[in-house]
Formats: structure tokens, C-alpha cells, sequence
């Protein structure tokens, strides 16, 4: 990966790899966990994910290239029902976009020179054998509601590469997008009193970026005191999405050879 892009070549790519690609020429990125042979888990709104209410594409669904029917791979589309977790192959994925490689353990400096979100973390990645048993595993259980800023397809990835689970439900989710979207707004309001106290509009300019970076930075993953590692086997109890005698239960089901999906 270069200096100023992410984009790597399917070549380069490995299983347990954050991988995410843009969508409605750049306006927003598609996150997903590549899992090897050429497949690719990840997070979308549990509707159909191929057209709108008219039959059309829906250009703000974060995953409209996926196919019902891929002519390569049978399996390509599959999800457990009621489930926004979904594997597809990388074509399907992909769609028309390019492929990057969301980064990880990157220096606060580093992290500050990429002015967009959803690109890189602080944050340490885990092993890659530990990523994808959290893809595979949420592929048969499910991550949720999708949340464009709470729960979504970045915030899944996000999960997988680390274990990390925010605490505080009603702050700001993982996703470096989502931060962005709330930053840049931020970063203007509160800069807007020194406009009197600065006539420049470079000056002005300046310290809304500088602000705007700040606020991206604050709310990253690798850098916040509000986060946990959670066991994906112990996702659903933390997150309300499943009782406790229920997880109880299903451990116990995994140990007689059977996974049950609820």
C-alpha cells in the first residue's frame, strides 16, 4: 500500500484481511472481511440488497453489486435468515470498484495525514486465524441491526480484525466513516467564533481541519478508554441481542457437534 492510497491488487490480499471498496463514485466505502478463496464476508441492512422498491439499484445501499444468483460461485449471497451478515465472492463484492486494504497499528501521525475516515485505526489487528473464526462465526449468527452509524458494514470489520466492543451504546460507533460524517460538522461549529477573531479564511479553514482531525482521532478505536474485548461466542449476550441461558445453551449444543442458529 502506498502513501496517499490503500488500493491493493487481489494478489496482494490475504485471508483474515480487512478489505473495503467505494461506492456512488466515492461517496461512501463497503467494508468486509475476506476469508479466503476468493469469498468475502460482510455486513449489510438484513432487505433485499439489490434494489429499491422500484426494481432500481439502490445507490445508498452499502452493498448493491451483490448478485442473487452468481454464475461462478453457488454459494455466493448466502446468509442465515433474518441476518444482515452475508458471504459473497469477491467479484460479487466488488461490484465495479477497486479493491483497498483497510490498515491497522498505523502511528496517531499517520493516521492524521489520511483526512478521509474508514481507512486505517490505531488499533492493533488481531491474528488472522482469530479474524475470520469471528467472520465465519457471525456469518451463522448474525451481528444485529445494521446501523449506518451505531452498527454497520465498517463496524463489523472492524470487530472481526479486533474483539473490541464499545461500552458507551450511545457514543459514537467504531466506524471511521461514521466519525467523519459527525466530525466535519463538529469541527465547523466550533470553529465558528474564531471567525471573528480571524479575518483569514486560510486561518479559518486551518483550525477547522485541525479540529475535524482531532475529533476523527478521538473516536478511534485504537485510542479509546471506552472499549472492551469481547468473545464473539459472547457477542450477543453484551450487546441485548440474546439471554444469557440462551448462550448457555447454545454452548452447550456446540459441544454435541450441533451449531444452532437462532
Amino acid at each position: 500500500m502506498g502513501l496517499l492510497t490503500n488500493r491493493v491488487e487481489r494478489s496482494e490480499i490475504k485471508p483474515g484481511d480487512h478489505i473495503y471498496t467505494y461506492r456512488a463514485v466515492f461517496t461512501y466505502s463497503h467494508h468486509g472481511i475476506f476469508v479466503g478463496g476468493s469469498k468475502v464476508v460482510h455486513f449489510t441492512p438484513r432487505q433485499n440488497p439489490n434494489t429499491s422498491s422500484d426494481g432500481s439499484p439502490d445507490l445508498y445501499d452499502p452493498a448493491p453489486s451483490i448478485a442473487s444468483s452468481c454464475e461462478i460461485f453457488p454459494d455466493c449471497g448466502f446468509r442465515q435468515p433474518n441476518s444482515g451478515v452475508v458471504l459473497t465472492c469477491l467479484d460479487c463484492f466488488l461490484g465495479k470498484g477497486s479493491l483497498y486494504c483497510f490498515e491497522y497499528g498505523v502511528t496517531p501521525s499517520v493516521f492524521l495525514t489520511r483526512v478521509r475516515g474508514g481507512t486505517c485505526t490505531t488499533a492493533a489487528s488481531d491474528p488472522a486465524d482469530a479474524v475470520v473464526h469471528r467472520a465465519m462465526y457471525l456469518l451463522q449468527n448474525g451481528f444485529g441491526n445494521y446501523d449506518v452509524f451505531q452498527n454497520n458494514c465498517e463496524d463489523f470489520a472492524l470487530y472481526c480484525k479486533t474483539g473490541l466492543l464499545i461500552m458507551d451504546r450511545l457514543g459514537v460507533g467504531r466506524s471511521g466513516q461514521a466519525s467523519s460524517v459527525i466530525g466535519a460538522p463538529l469541527a465547523a461549529i466550533l470553529s465558528s467564533p474564531l471567525k471573528l477573531l480571524m479575518p483569514s479564511p486560510v486561518g479559518v479553514a486551518t483550525v477547522t481541519a485541525g479540529m475535524y482531525c482531532m475529533s476523527r482521532y478521538a473516536t478511534d478505536l485504537g485510542v479509546r478508554s471506552d472499549v472492551i474485548k469481547v468473545a464473539v461466542e459472547d457477542l450477543a449476550v453484551n450487546l441485548g441481542w440474546a439471554e444469557p441461558h440462551e448462550a448457555l445453551a447454545e454452548e452447550d449444543t456446540k459441544g454435541s457437534g450441533r451449531l444452532v442458529v437462532r
